[in-house]
Order: structure tokens, then C-alpha cells, then sequence
């Protein structure tokens, strides 16, 4: 069976993330990972992992079949124009780039370009990832469920209407960064008190991976969970209150929609 070429221009956080996680997954042994990056040293780190480099985005668009945009909102114009020439109706476009839409890739290449938006996260790293994708009516099923596969291969993935790519972000693609933050505080506190940090650490670190794997697998609605936790004048309920009393729901709303409005300015 022939490797499916898949592309990567673009070698930061994420898209070396989702290399990783494609090469330790078994949807890797059927795919033929290349990249290219101005940084030359972020490639050669890359060889370990299969990765074949290429000299510019040109070069990497003709041999693969798929082809990730894994940079930066504020430079994919540039970058899907520098690849636009290699560019035809056989190629599947794929962004992982934040409020970026199908249109404005077809706007950058060819009216028929195929395209894939995606929306991972960095647990992808671990296999662990939860990645939203969504595609233009140009994308066949069967090339959709190429880069589907991948991502379920590296965790889980969810199909979600393409007009919803800027609201998904919050839910999945920023938030690990606010549960580390959230993580962070319990932390902090455990230190304050005298506890050791790394025993502090591996505590929550298990309660936020048995707390998921509740939601996930227990069968209970979230409010359940909740209530199977909170004793009547207990310890938990003590907590609960001061959260509700905290707005907690209004500070993750509003959390929400200042990500969400970021993604909305960076595709204009």
C-alpha cells in the first residue's frame, strides 16, 4: 500500500505536536510526513520522528497530497501564497490557524482549492488530543476521512459546522491553557498551606483525569457529578458556594467570548 504524503509548513508547537502524534500513532504507518520551516533546527529535530524536510513551500506542496498550514493567523496570507502556485484542485488544504476561514484560502489560491479547517489542541503531543474539523464542499469523503483519522488517532475528534470553527476554540483549542492556569491556583494553594508541590501536582493532575473520565464514562450529567460530590453541609458544598458567589459561570462566559471575539479580528 502506497504512504499518503501529508505536508506540514509550519514546524512550531502545534504542528510539531500533531507530527508527533501522527508518527506514534498507528494511522502513521501508512502516512509519509514532510515539513518545511524557515528554522532549519526545528526540521532536523524532526528527523526522529520520519519527518522528510523540504527547502520552501513550494517544494513541500508539490510532493504532498495534504498539506497543513500549522503558522500563525498573522502570517498565513503570506505563507498560503508562497505554496498558491503548487496549488491545484487535487490538493487538500488543511489550517490549524485561528479564525481563519475556507474562503479566504480559496481567496488566496484556486477558486475549486479544497479545504480543511482544524482546531486542535497540544495534548495531541501525549495522544491525548481533542481536535474540531470541519470542511468546504469541495472535500470528498473519503479525503476527509484521511485527516479525520489522523486526528482520532491522536485522541479524539469532533465534525462541527465550519461556522462554528471561531466559537469551538474556547472549548477545546485554548482551553487546556485555562485549565493549567486553573490547575495552577489549587497548586499555589496546596503550597501555601505546607503541602508538597509535586505531591499537590500529582493529586489534582489524577483528580482532573478521573473528573474527565466521569464526565466521559460515567453516564451521569455533569450537574449528577457534581451533586454525587457535594455532601449537604459538607466540605464541597463550603467550596461550591463561594464559587457561585464568585460568578464563577460569568467569568468562563466572558472568558469565552474574549477568546471567540480574538478569533473574529484575527480573520479580517
Amino acid at each position: 500500500m502506497d504512504k499518503i504524503n501529508i505536508g506540514f509548513i509550519g514546524a512550531g508547537n502545534m504542528g510539531t505536536a500533531i507530527m508527533k502524534g501522527i508518527s506514534a500513532s498507528k494511522a502513521g504507518e501508512n502516512i509519509q510526513l514532510f515539513a518545511f520551516d524557515p528554522d532549519t533546527e526545528k526540521i532536523k529535530k524532526l528527523a526522529e520522528y520520519g519527518v522528510c524536510a523540504c527547502a520552501d513551500e513550494a517544494e513541500l506542496t508539490e510532493k504532498c497530497r495534504y498539506i497543513f498550514f500549522a503558522v500563525k493567523p498573522q502570517i498565513i496570507g503570506k505563507v498560503i501564497e508562497s505554496a498558491a502556485p503548487a496549488v491545484t484542485s487535487e490538493k487538500v488544504l488543511i489550517s490549524i490557524a485561528a479564525g481563519i476561514t475556507d474562503e479566504f484560502i480559496v481567496s488566496k489560491t484556486i477558486p475549486d482549492a479544497k479545504v480543511i479547517l482544524v482546531m486542535p489542541n497540544t495534548p495531541l503531543l501525549l495522544g491525548e488530543g481533542a481536535s474540531a474539523l470541519s470542511r468546504n464542499e469541495k472535500v470528498t469523503d473519503e479525503e476527509f476521512n484521511v485527516i479525520l483519522d489522523v486526528f482520532r488517532s491522536c485522541g479524539k475528534a469532533a465534525v462541527i459546522s465550519k461556522d462554528k470553527m471561531k466559537e469551538i476554540i474556547a472549548v477545546n483549542g485554548s482551553s487546556p491553557a485555562f485549565i493549567y492556569l486553573f490547575a495552577k491556583y489549587f497548586i499555589d494553594y496546596a503550597v501555601s498551606v505546607g503541602i508538597d508541590s509535586d505531591a499537590a501536582k500529582e493529586l489534582f493532575s489524577q483528580s482532573l483525569i478521573g473528573s474527565a473520565k466521569m464526565i466521559t464514562d460515567s453516564g451521569y450529567t455533569i450537574d449528577e457529578l457534581i451533586k454525587m460530590v457535594s455532601s449537604p453541609g459538607g466540605t464541597t458544598l463550603a467550596g461550591l458556594d463561594r464559587l457561585y458567589e464568585e460568578n464563577l459561570s460569568e467569568t468562563v462566559k466572558k472568558c469565552c467570548e474574549s477568546c471567540t471575539k480574538r478569533a473574529y479580528e484575527l480573520s479580517e
